[in-house]
């Protein structure tokens, strides 16, 4: 038996460390774990026996810290303050460096000392957090993207302090062009390459972490949503880990709904736009259901707990949004593979061109130069953050439009399917039966007919049943009913008074659907239903036509009734008459024809075809078993939402290829450029930065997704 354990890993700062992580973990027998560099969690699934306590002696052994997450709190924002500190403080003692070297007018006797006097500070205090986790790294026999800033820099300062103090450099009167590249020989140095890359990968790495936050924002808001507090119907307020469930509550106008739960009394209407993304406030009153987190706009209610704590269907999507973002790509599995062996490569790159450079007679200055260079712009932290970032903001924004997202194998299925399943009753519809037409035979009174049905329907839990009693009631109060049954498939039977009443499903193929009412064995008269149509139900299928989906109606209602739902909507292909299991085979004969299809319900029969399709999307009105077998879920009940979860999947996915391939391109490019001495490593050190930078930046447009307009 495996069970999941997750991880807050601390003291990553590139692609390379997660991965190494990962490998540590990975080689503990029964052990399958992923490292997060964006999120800096890791989740593991690992056999009985194993503890958190195991895993995390196996982080901290290779050189990282890790703890179990606090339950039931939202993350905490990192403190940037001491990184922001240290930026500063390099920023304004770098700014002369960089000015005194590029600009030879300015260049006074004994210039070079006042650099060394303002670069040392940001050399050793501002890049303390590069040669701090190199130094752990080497311990651990090991290198990652610190290595190389640390190797580069204290290279640039140490050549800076030979030339300076034994070579001819200290001077007065030494003075040296800056140059974009490479070149030139003699005594140099390179004071404002060590503090201008410290000071720019600081900027990165602040900037950087700016950007994870903000990209994590709509996952701590969902986190946040719950209510701290409850109060209880005799004004007593207590912490809501104190609610069980069966507790009564109350919920004054303007407070959260602390738990998921059922209206036992009052009337009011409840804002759910932060959990379904739905502006308009839903009416609710005795009986109606309640999600924990959202907003009481009117008057009180006094609801009891069905659910509390991390069962509630809030604590749930934020479970589903945390575990989609731990997820990688396929693509992403490779870039850190590459990751993994990038910074051993580089620094055999940087030594073959520190040689190369030396052997064709082109002067230590210019191969000295080339090989820092080489160190200091080949980071795999761009590589690092394609994915994750990514991930990040577009599950955080699906979760604020009421769009969950499993995991990133969801998001590339969206990429690949061409044709959608629906699932009519609930999905395409409304799912609430109401009674159209009462046709009573001749000689006998409608409303005598309609409350003999609603009598032994009362007791009945099919939608069809609860529709005739719910019609029944509101003529006024219903007979009891004796000997009441249900036989699957046929219909139900009871005794009122002292005739026997049976009910069951009428013949033929129209539009609507019938029941005929029986009693005593004599026909009294027929009832005709209806499921209507949700109002938004046509544009979304035609949405869903516009993504390249050719949508199928499957129903098990008669070819007549799914007919006239299928011409409503716009949908040209439908499989009626269909049984429970009989999903399954109609998902699986399309995708014995080539397809690639998705399936949209929200039934505990629609569990298995969910399961079956490539793609399952699941109503989150639907049951839990529905919603467990999908792999996106749309807490709107609302046909729309599908098509703005296939949206925003795919944009997902065209933001994370994007990233990967500016990451890879950003590398192919840089590092020959470097090699072949056209670089300053300044300039390196601000192109690495700004790689990692875009790569964020990129990811953060998912922030703007808008739904499409109905």
């Amino acid at each position: 038996m495996t069970r999941q354990i997750e991880l807050e890993i601390g003291g990553m700062t590139c692609a390379a460390c997660a991965n190494r992580i990962e490998r540590k973990l990975n080689r503990i027998e029964g052990v399958t774990a992923t490292v997060n560099y964006a999120t800096e969690k890791a989740r593991a699934t690992v056999p009985a026996g194993l503890t958190a306590a195991d895993l995390i002696a196996v982080v901290e052994k290779t050189g990282y810290t890790a703890a179990e997450p606090r339950a039931e709190r939202a993350p905490e924002v990192p403190a940037a303050d001491p990184l922001r500190t240290r930026l500063i403080v390099s920023a304004v003692l770098t700014v002369p460096v960089v000015l005194l070297a590029m600009v030879p007018a300015w260049q006074f006797d004994y210039w070079q000392w006042l650099s060394l006097t303002l670069a040392a500070p940001v050399v050793v205090y501002g890049g303390l957090p590069f040669h701090r986790s190199a130094a752990v790294n080497l311990r651990h026999g090991a290198a990652t993207m610190d290595t190389l800033v640390s190797l580069g820099t204290l290279a640039a300062f140490l050549w800076s302090l030979w030339a300076l103090f034994l070579g001819d450099a200290g001077m007065p009167g030494m003075t040296h062009p800056f140059a974009l590249r490479a070149g030139g020989d003699g005594d140099a140095i390179y004071l404002e390459a060590a503090a201008g890359v410290t000071t720019f990968l600081l900027a990165g790495r602040y900037a950087e972490a700016r950007a994870k936050r903000r990209a994590g924002d709509a996952l701590r808001s969902l986190l946040e949503l719950g209510a701290r507090s409850v109060t209880l119907p005799d004004g007593r307020e207590i912490p809501v880990d104190r609610l069980s469930v069966g507790d009564l509550f109350q919920v004054r106008p303007g407070e959260k709904v602390a738990a998921d739960g059922e209206v036992v009394d009052g009337v009011s209407a409840l804002d759910q736009s932060l959990i379904t993304g739905e502006s308009v406030p839903v009416e609710v009153t005795v009986g109606d259901p309640v999600t924990g987190g959202t907003v009481n706009a009117g008057g009180r209610l006094i609801v009891r707990a069905t659910r509390v704590g991390a069962d509630t269907q809030l604590a749930q999507m934020a479970r589903l949004v945390e575990q989609a973002q731990d997820g990688k790509a396929a693509v992403q599995r490779l870039a850190d593979r590459i990751s993994g062996v990038f910074v051993p490569v580089v620094i055999a790159l940087a030594a073959a061109t520190l040689g190369y450079w030396l052997g064709a007679g082109h002067g230590t200055t210019a191969a000295f130069t080339a090989a820092v260079a080489v160190l200091i712009i080949a980071c795999p932290c761009a590589l690092g953050l394609a994915t994750p970032t990514a991930l990040l903001v577009g599950t955080g924004r699906g979760a604020q439009l009421g769009i969950l997202i499993r995991g990133v194998e969801a998001l590339e299925s969206t990429r690949r399917v061409d044709t959608i399943v629906l699932d009519k009753t609930g999905t395409v519809t409304t799912g609430a039966m109401t009674v159209a037409e009462v046709v009573p035979e001749s000689g006998h009174d409608a409303a005598e007919l309609l409350r003999l049905a609603g009598a032994v329907e009362a007791a009945s839990e099919h939608p069809l049943g609860r529709a005739i009693a719910r019609a029944a009631a509101e003529q006024g109060p219903l007979p009891p009913v004796a000997g009441f049954k249900a036989t699957a498939g046929v219909g139900v039977r009871g005794v009122v008074g002292d005739a026997l009443v049976e009910i069951s499903r009428g013949a033929g193929e129209t539009a609507q659907t019938w029941v005929e009412v029986r009693v005593d064995g004599t026909l009294r008269g027929r009832l005709a239903l209806t499921d209507p149509v949700r109002p938004t139900s046509a544009a979304a299928v035609a949405g869903l036509r516009a993504l390249g989906l050719d949508p199928v109606l499957v129903t098990g209602d008669a070819a007549g009734v799914a007919e006239r739902v299928a011409a409503e909507v716009g949908v040209t292909r439908v499989v009626a008459g269909v049984l429970p299991a009989g999903k399954v085979d109609v998902v699986q004969r399309l995708q014995a024809e080539g397809r690639s299809v998705a399936m949209v319900g929200d039934g505990v029969n629609d569990a298995a075809a969910l399961a079956q399709a490539d793609l399952g999307v699941a109503m989150g009105a639907g049951t839990d078993v529905a919603i467990e077998a999908s792999d996106l879920t749309l807490m709107r009940d609302d046909l729309t939402a599908a098509v703005d979860a296939v949206r925003l999947a795919r944009r997902t996915v065209q933001i994370i290829r994007g990233n990967l391939f500016w990451a890879f391109a950003y590398n192919v490019a840089a590092l020959p450029l470097a090699a072949m001495g056209l670089l300053n490593p300044m300039i390196a050190g601000a192109a690495m930065a700004l790689s990692s930078i875009f790569v964020v930046a990129n990811s953060l447009r998912l922030r703007r997704f808008r739904p499409a307009a109905v």
